[in-house]
């Protein structure tokens, strides 16, 4: 596969997405991106009905806001941290971050998956949904910061704590009404919202909790315990209409 390095140094945002979406339709398949400072939407104009071609992208350096946003088929790949809005809306693909992301990862996003391997700021997973056949996933190697899962429709959240055990994160799951959030490490009955309860994982979760947290080892070379999922908590919405009490009198 064809190879391209593109420098960002003296490029704007609008500059480096449109050397990206030359070569969409040029020959390259792997581009490696270099000082990358605070560059916005990067992979965002990657879309096209004729062009079904895969692009892997790797970044070095720190993206800016919503990398990745409206993402469909292609592989990003961050050495290092990303701001704010990473998966922004993402349709398909996968996003892995070598580090930590800011705040409303994966907001909207309807399908493809998003590995952080640290932390991440607030509202993480905010108005996430399944999208036809699509599921969004999305993995966080530490902890998220309050709001986490807000008006959740769909998807499926994992949580694994590595470094936490006990979770500071507040108002989880406000408003959710669809999806699942697993989360490993210790949670306090009022750090929830009244939204969500929490409930016994079957051997179902068992087995994808496996499959995830493979996923994600092979992603970052870690090595986690063997019985790992046996410390999860299962989040799912106890209404399946969580507005009524704002516009119903």
């Amino acid at each position: 596969m064809n190879t391209v390095k593109i420098d960002a140094y003296d490029l704007s945002s609008k500059k480096l997405n449109d050397s990206l979406r030359d070569c969409l339709f040029g020959d390259e398949e792997n581009i490696i991106l270099t000082n990358v400072y605070g560059h916005r939407y990067i992979g965002t104009r990657l879309f096209s009905e004729d062009n079904h071609k895969k692009l892997n992208i790797e970044i070095f350096g720190t993206p800016g806001n919503d990398l990745g946003a409206f993402l469909d088929r292609h592989r990003i790949v961050v050495q290092g941290n990303a701001q704010d809005g990473v998966g922004n809306t993402m349709n398909s693909g996968e996003i892995v971050v070598e580090g930590r992301a800011g705040d409303v990862v994966g907001m909207s996003m309807r399908g493809g998956k998003i590995f952080i391997r640290d932390s991440v700021g607030y509202r993480a997973a905010i108005h996430i949904k399944g999208y036809e056949d699509k599921k969004p996933f999305i993995i966080i190697g530490g902890t998220a910061q309050d709001f986490l899962g807000e008006y959740m429709a769909g998807g499926v959240v994992v949580i694994l704590g590595i470094g936490y055990k006990q979770h500071k994160t507040r108002f989880i799951g406000g408003g959710m009404h669809g999806g699942v959030i697993y989360i490993r490490g210790e949670v306090k009955e009022d750090q929830l919202s009244k939204d969500v309860g929490v409930f016994e994982l079957d051997d179902e979760d068992k087995r994808y909790l496996r499959e995830y947290i493979e996923e994600y080892t092979e992603r970052y070379q870690i090595r986690l315990g063997a019985d790992m999922e046996e410390e999860f908590i299962k989040l799912l919405p106890i209404s399946q209409n969580p507005y009524n009490q704002l516009y119903m009198h």
